[in-house]
């Protein structure tokens, strides 16, 4: 095994998903410049976008952004090749 190949800054981390406030406490060597404190202990806060309580692929909440028309365009002028 060689000599100092992990980092030294490797700590219990809190997730925090921006979308839907929920927190995850995981370990992560991740850059973290405010703190949050969860059951009288603080943590490193990492903030997120996008996680597992927000993603449609595991809300299974799909969003369909539809500008302009575009989607009924393209299936209005497509559909009379699925006949």
């Amino acid at each position: 095994m060689k000599d100092n190949l992990h980092p030294t800054n490797y700590r219990v981390c809190a997730f925090k998903d921006m979308g839907t406030g929920d927190i995850t406490l995981i370990r992560s060597c991740a850059n973290a410049k405010e703190t949050l404190e969860v059951d009288g202990v603080a943590y490193p806060l990492v903030k997120m976008e996008v996680s597992s309580y927000s993603h449609p692929f595991y809300t299974g909440k799909q969003k369909l952004l539809d500008t302009a028309g575009r989607v009924d365009k393209f299936r209005n002028r497509y559909a009379k090749f699925s006949k």
